[in-house]
């Protein structure tokens, strides 16, 4: 079992910065593949930004390809989403999820957080 917790989000106005942080405890070896999903209200849930264990493997959606950041620090098993120029367009609740496999399915992943909401004002 994995659990993880989010943190960071907020109302910001369009253009801000804010750091999302996603603490996990539990048997994290087990669920290496991490991910950051969001989900606006009345749409689809839709992928964000996945990273492997090593960090070698990173990927991103192209609607935050060069705004958001993913990144890991496996000492504190803790994944951070840099989110940069954001837009009124990435308003959502966001989550961080694991996965044994790194992957954009969100089917794929066994273990969700609660999720923080974020809110980008115009």
């Amino acid at each position: 079992q994995v659990q993880l917790e989010e943190s960071g989000g907020g109302l910001v106005q369009a253009g801000a910065s804010l750091r999302l942080s996603c603490a996990a405890s539990g048997d994290t070896f087990s669920s290496p593949g991490m991910a950051w999903f969001r989900q606006a209200l009345g749409k689809e849930r839709e992928f964000v930004a996945g990273i492997s264990f090593s960090s070698v493997n990173i990927f991103y959606s192209d609607s935050v390809k060069g705004r958001f950041t993913i990144s890991r620090d496996n000492a504190k098993n803790t994944v951070y989403l840099e989110m940069n120029s954001l837009k009124p367009e990435d308003t959502a609740v966001y989550s961080c999820a694991a996965s044994r496999i790194l992957s954009q399915n969100a089917r794929l992943y066994e273990y969700w957080g609660q999720g923080t909401q974020v809110t980008v004002s115009s």
